[in-house]
């Protein structure tokens, strides 16, 4: 892991197609500005996890339930 100082204004860019910028410091938290190709997906940690665990979630299906759902479905 890189580990810089950056000011309000200042940048770092990542590749020739990637710059973040910091646009402001306050009260402990950081507000940057992320400039990137549209194709790239640009996202925050948590809302990745987020997608991660409802995914892993969705996946614990109830076989007696999905078995109740055919038995239904004949009727």
């Amino acid at each position: 892991m890189l580990v810089i100082k950056r000011k309000q204004g200042q940048s770092i860019m990542i590749g020739e197609d990637i710059q973040i910028t910091v646009i402001s410091s306050e009260g402990g938290s950081v507000k940057l500005g992320i400039n990137a190709p549209k194709e790239l997906s640009v996202l925050r940690e948590e809302l990745i996890e987020e997608v991660k665990y409802e995914n892993e979630n969705a996946i614990n299906i109830d076989i007696e339930a999905l078995k109740n759902i055919s038995f239904l479905k004949e009727k």
